[in-house]
């Protein structure tokens, strides 16, 4: 239940060099301050999500009881006017959240968390997925148990699990017109015309393949189990060091995925393909011309998703993907 009609809360910040606490007049504190490296906590929540507006309250609620500082990204500000509490939050933008935070939450499903990876990857924050969607593989935080979970981790009962991100770059006559992190994958497709793309790939500048087909998948572990995985791709174990080039709809059979280490350099050279694509996470997209070459490395930094203490890599693949359970 959410505490309503609290007094005013005002802060006091005692930023000494060593440490940086935060007292809020009006909330319990004392015995009730938490020990935590964590002290300025962020928080992101999928817009336009209703059924996620009583847990942020309670979690927000709770950080400040705690005496944290609390951020909240900036898109979210129209939906958040009725939080209780919120004079005593910053706003911040989603980039600004990497600088300005220890630790980032995101309340939805994997393309909210996909969004937010790539805009705090490069401050190596660390990254807590609370699950307010569907499928939920990089969300791992249940909302039943929110609280608790919460509280366990900030006092540092959590597993830490680092995550390899996609740097790329699209080379056009020479010059750069794009680049794009991604976490789960860097995908070629072909666009609304529903013709085959044509292409070269080639792997730390050594020719592979010419292949015809719908296009490339090529995904990092934590990919492994998206679109990767539907089109006929390997699960890779997610503190794996390699990649997969999953080929979609290939007009030769024997054009088969196949796994690289993640220390290689990827190129793609666009040589046929009027209405080629590529997409990152599914979520920025560049269309492409012939010639166009694309490289794609791994990015210099790891993100560091935190789970709860209880996580279970291959429980979760049994519940998302509906394995069958142990028998004895």
């Amino acid at each position: 239940m959410l505490v309503k009609n609290l007094p005013t809360i005002g802060v006091k910040i005692d930023a000494s060099p060593t440490s940086l606490r935060y007292s809020y007049a009006g909330l319990p504190h004392g015995n009730n301050m938490l020990t935590t490296q964590f002290q300025r906590i962020g928080i992101v929540c999928r817009q336009d999500t209703p059924q996620a507006f009583e847990p942020l309250a309670q979690i927000v609620q709770a950080l400040l009881e705690d005496g944290l500082q609390v951020y909240l990204d900036e898109s979210n500000r129209p939906e958040l006017l009725a939080l209780p509490h919120l004079a005593q939050c910053e706003f911040a933008s989603k980039a600004d959240l990497g600088k300005l935070c220890h630790l980032v939450m995101v309340l939805g499903g994997d393309g909210t968390f996909l969004s937010v990876a790539r805009k705090i990857a490069p401050f190596n924050v660390p990254i807590i997925g609370v699950n307010v969607g569907r499928l939920g593989f990089l969300t791992q935080v249940p909302l039943e148990s929110l609280r608790d979970d919460l509280r366990s981790m900030l006092t540092g009962k959590y597993l830490p699990e680092d995550l390899i991100l996609l740097e790329s770059q699209v080379v056009r006559d020479g010059q750069i017109v794009k680049q794009s992190l991604a976490l789960n994958d860097v995908v070629f497709s072909r666009g609304g015309l529903g013709q085959m793309i044509e292409f070269e790939v080639f792997i730390n500048r050594q020719f592979v393949y010419t292949q015809r087909s719908d296009g490339l998948i090529v995904s990092t572990p934590t990919g492994s189990t998206a679109y990767s995985l539907a089109a006929g791709g390997p699960i890779l174990q997610s503190a794996m060091h390699a990649l997969a080039l999953v080929p979609i709809c290939p007009q030769s059979m024997t054009n088969r995925p196949i796994v690289i280490s993640d220390t290689c350099e990827i190129e793609v050279v666009i040589t046929k393909g009027m209405d080629a694509r590529v997409h990152f996470d599914g979520q920025s997209v560049l269309d492409l011309q012939k010639l166009d070459r694309i490289s794609i490395r791994r990015y210099r930094n790891t993100l560091r998703v935190l789970h709860p203490a209880d996580y279970n890599y291959y429980k979760t693949l049994r519940s998302k993907l509906h394995w069958g359970e142990q028998l004895v």
